[in-house]
This record gives structure tokens, sequence and C-alpha cells, in this order.
């Protein structure tokens, strides 16, 4: 499946992955009439916002960020199913450049030591071929000069496509196991946690559970999308 995903990148590399209209030389990942209609999110506060008041009452963090909503229909779907499932990882790739420009200009995640991304099971991982955050990940990395970790949180156990779940059994999902492994470099350390989509926020919640078990944690959340 994989090979055929990279053939298909491979000969079409230049297709806007909303329109699938041929891309100028100078647009990368979707062309600019897609771009100007991305339903960006426009958060004016990284403590205060939709996807910081979802934790509340739930477990502590430092600040919360998503770039674009995420809705049943539209750019934003198809652009995180086009990264999910067809193989085009040059979406986080997007994702983390253009995220990683407004976070290190404002500085508001300068005092970050670790980007953790949400992990998939390793079966999951190996039909894939690849986790669909680690590019964006990296991109981050790279933006806010610090390192990609992600040998320490693991996925125990393989869940269904979360698209297909409903939002109560995503916020329910008891399959969604987690575990921490040499967290001792976390100690005392300000981690940022990073995903895709974010709807109820269960997945990020029992992740950041793991790793605040760890002394002096600090967590931080940023993902491409937060569902309305």
């Amino acid at each position: 499946m994989k090979l055929l995903k990279d053939l298909f990148y491979l000969f079409y590399p230049n297709i806007c992955a909303n329109c699938k209209e041929q891309l100028l030389q100078n647009e990368k990942v979707i062309c600019t009439f897609c771009r100007h209609d991305l339903p960006l999110t426009n958060f004016k506060s990284y403590t205060r916002n939709k996807v910081s008041s979802i934790f509340s009452g739930r477990i502590t963090i430092e600040k919360a960020y998503a770039l674009l909503f995420f809705r049943k229909q539209g750019i934003t779907k198809n652009l995180i199913h086009d990264l999910k499932y067809r193989g085009n990882e040059g979406v986080g790739v997007f994702f983390g450049n253009w995220i990683g420009e407004i976070v290190a200009k404002n500085k508001e995640f300068s005092t970050v030591d670790f980007i953790v991304p949400v992990p998939i099971h390793a079966k999951k991982k190996k039909i894939r071929g690849y986790n669909q955050v680690t590019k964006f990940g990296e991109c981050l990395s790279m933006h806010l000069k610090v390192p990609l970790n992600e040998d320490v949180l693991i996925r125990q156990s393989a869940t269904k496509t979360q698209t297909l779940k409903s939002r109560f059994e995503r916020f329910n999902d008891l399959e969604s196991k987690f575990s921490a492994r040499n967290t001792s470099i976390f100690k005392e350390k300000h981690i940022l946690i990073i995903d895709d989509v974010i709807t109820t926020g269960a997945t990020l919640e029992a992740c950041a559970k793991e790793l605040l078990k760890t002394p002096g944690i600090k967590i931080s959340i940023l993902t491409m999308s937060y569902t309305e």
C-alpha cells in the first residue's frame, strides 16, 4: 500500500492536496486559492482558547494552540486525510513550517525543551509506513530549536481509525493506552505534545497523564487542527 502511495506522489508531486489541480512553481502542497480558504482559528491567546479550555479541570497545561478548524467537510479534512491515508507527508511539512514560524516568532513556546508526537501503534505504523505527525514534529523542532523525541512515549494498543468513531467513543476510548519509558530526561522539563487533530482531547490527555508522572514536568499542546 505504501509503495502505491509513494509512486503516486512520485509521478504527481505537484498536485494540490485539496482541489487536485496542478500547483504553480512557487506553490507547495496546496494552491493559493485553497490556502486562502483555510479556516484559521486565529486564537489571540495561547493560554486561553478553545483548545486549552478542553483540558480545564482535567489536566494542567501551560499553553495550547491549533492552526485550523477541522470540520466534517472542507479543506482541513482533505489535507489531514491526504497526510494520514494517502502518503502525502508533505502536508506535515507544510503545517510544521507554517506553525513553526508562528510560534517561534511570537516566542510563546520558547521555554519548550522537547517535542513529543502522539505515537501510533507499531502495527499501524508498519501498515502506513510512518507516523503522520513525524514530519510535522521535525519541522517544529527546526523552528523552535529543540529536539523531537519519539522514543519515550509508546502506544500499547491499536485502535480503530479515529475518523470512524463518534465523539463519545473517542472520549471514552479505553483502548487508547500509553506508556512512557526512560522519562528521566524529561524531569523538570517543558514538553510540547503534538498531534494532527484534537476533538475531545482524550488521546492527548492520556499522553499527558502518562508524562505527568515525571517529577517537575510541564506540558503544552499543539495540533494542526481543532474540531469545532
